[in-house]
């Protein structure tokens, strides 16, 4: 993704030679806010934030009740620690306790699900997910509009997520399961933890607000986590970040461009929706929520088929190659299983939602 963002940067700059208002077209606000959230999260998966949720998983007595709660897990988490880091959790933690259950044959459906879970359940924030990030940023709208016109959505896929899992256990839907748990770690609290959970709600508190204050917050977080847990720094995903600077060039120079910038804005208004959804197999939704950005007119429709656009399939949505990437490093040859399962289940699931999702479009989140 690194490597196609560039060369979409680079083949952008050729169509319009950069000036100063092409700087000035690029989100460093977004930028800035992403790299806070990165750092932030980086330290949750580090100090084991959510440990008590692990141990508490190691108390359950069927295979039911144990999908449900992880599912449900990565559905309300991804909310508050974005898709990306709510898998990287739950997911290594889900095969990790199948295996102990010798339950193996469960895992590929239900980290499937996991990953819908992570999809849908970051829908409902302005901060659950990149794209939402991104977006909400540009809009002129509280944080709790954004939220009432996502939780339909948000609400719908909950429900269905419990249908799905009992859909998988409907043989035995009180198959018994014997789990160990680790009081002892759940019960541990390091001051980085109570740090990052600090720094973390600072973040939440500039994205909600969008305070202009947003470089002085920048700066105060790098430099707490500098003088704290300075080898942090060098953990933090910046070739995200690379990814996201290079996609807003992009898009700005694609603006810029009388040509291409023409075509795409008659192309695109009025079709956000499935445009989101479609350029999101190509380049995933983050990247493609970018460029459609300036030729919509919809906001409702942009942001519903950025959100959708995950379910179709790996490439739609980066939390999606992370789960098959956890995967396959612990099957190396399962692959092509996990690509059938969750191709299988998750177009289910879109056939379920993507109806409602172009109704809602309707709906203008502005009036």
């Amino acid at each position: 993704m690194l490597i196609l963002s560039v060369i979409a940067a680079a083949a952008g700059l050729i169509m319009t030679p950069p000036t100063a208002e092409l700087l000035r077209g690029i989100d460093w606000r977004t930028l800035g806010i992403l790299l806070m959230m990165l750092c932030v999260l980086e330290g949750f998966k580090q100090e084991n934030v959510l440990q008590p949720l692990v141990a508490l998983a190691g108390k359950l007595k069927s295979m039911t009740s144990l999908s449900l709660f992880l599912v449900f897990c990565v559905f309300f988490s991804s909310m508050f620690v974005t898709n990306d880091v709510s898998l990287l959790i739950f997911v290594p933690l889900t095969i990790l306790l199948f295996r102990q259950a010798g339950r193996e044959k469960f895992i590929l459906p239900v980290i499937t699900l996991e990953n819908i879970a992570a999809v849908r359940g970051s829908l409902l924030t302005p901060f659950g997910s990149p794209q939402n990030l991104f977006l909400y940023g540009q809009a002129e709208i509280g944080a709790g509009r954004f939220m009432l016109h996502m939780l339909p959505l948000c609400l719908l896929s909950g429900v269905l997520l419990i249908g799905f899992v009992f859909f998988v256990f409907r043989r035995n839907l009180h198959d018994p399961v014997s789990l160990s748990s680790d009081e002892a770690l759940a019960k541990k609290k390091s001051f980085l933890c109570r740090m990052y959970v600090g720094l973390f709600i600072i973040v939440l508190l500039v994205i909600v607000t969008r305070t202009s204050l947003w470089p002085a917050a920048l700066a105060f977080v790098l430099l707490t986590i500098g003088f704290a847990d300075r080898r942090l720094l060098g953990k933090v995903d910046y070739v995200l970040l690379a990814t996201f600077l290079c996609f807003f060039v992009f898009s700005s120079s694609v603006a810029r461009n009388p040509s291409i910038g023409g075509f795409l804005e008659k192309a695109v208004a009025g079709h956000e929706y499935w445009w989101a959804i479609g350029l999101s197999q190509l380049i995933s939704n983050v990247p493609a929520t970018i460029v459609l950005y300036p030729f919509s007119r919809n906001f409702a429709g942009l942001i519903y088929g950025a959100d959708t656009a995950g379910l179709c399939s790996l490439i739609g949505s980066l939390a999606s190659v992370i789960n098959y990437r956890i995967y396959v490093r612990e099957y190396p040859g399962n692959g092509k299983a996990f690509i059938r399962t969750f191709t299988l289940i998750s177009w289910a699931f879109f056939l379920l939602v993507v109806i409602p999702g172009l109704l809602l479009s309707r709906w203008d989140f502005f009036s």
